[in-house]
């Protein structure tokens, strides 16, 4: 887990980058909190196992024989989680995998509970399975218990000066500049990278 990562979309990046041609699986979701009540653990993990499908550029035998299997028994137009799992599971334990989950904080607690303890589902059937996210600080302590003994965490804290230099440079490219005097210019510096510092 790496708390305060603001863009995991170049890990992501670079994971399909080098997993291209080798058989490896990539999926990523992006939690929004603009629309964090329609972001369950099955839209998450459906999400993920439509990208992990169509992002093969062929299917194993043994894994499309076994999706066979499993496709024959679901009955409704929709699958469940159950069956999302099960895909998941068949796939994760067959190929190295990658996922990708940026924000996780910003998912509703009880989905985030979840979620983590179906994550942890498919970590203990397929060790190949490597998975990846990012969340603010307060979730670090719910996520390392729940997955004990299976996650690194890395604590990554914006540096004061670099949000002053980005500050800077956003202020100059203002195209207004004369609405704003020194005072607020030099208030913007001090207060905005105080406020961050917890982020």
């Amino acid at each position: 887990m790496l708390t305060g990562c603001d863009d995991s979309s170049l890990v992501v990046d670079r994971l399909r980058d080098q997993a291209r041609g080798k058989n490896t699986a990539v999926a990523s979701f992006y939690f929004d909190f603009a629309i964090q009540k329609e972001l369950t653990a099955t839209a998450m993990l459906g999400s993920m196992l439509e990208q992990i499908i169509n992002g093969m550029e062929t299917l194993p035998e043994d894994i499309s024989r076994g999706l066979k299997e499993l496709l024959s028994t679901i009955y409704v137009d929709e699958p469940q989680l159950v069956d999302i799992m099960k895909i998941l599971q068949l796939i994760t334990f067959s190929l190295p995998t990658f996922m990708c989950i940026d924000g996780l904080a910003e998912c509703v607690g009880v989905q985030r509970v979840r979620i983590v303890d179906l994550l942890k589902q498919i970590l203990e059937k397929s060790p190949g399975t490597r998975i990846f996210v990012t969340g603010r600080p307060e979730i670090r302590a719910e996520i390392e218990e729940r997955l004990a003994g299976r996650v690194i965490s890395v604590s990554v804290c914006p540096n004061k000066d670099d949000i002053i230099t980005y500050l800077r440079a956003r202020l100059a490219e203002d195209e207004t500049p004369d609405a704003m005097d020194e005072g607020l210019v030099a208030e913007i510096l001090e207060r905005i990278p105080e406020n961050i510092s917890g982020m």
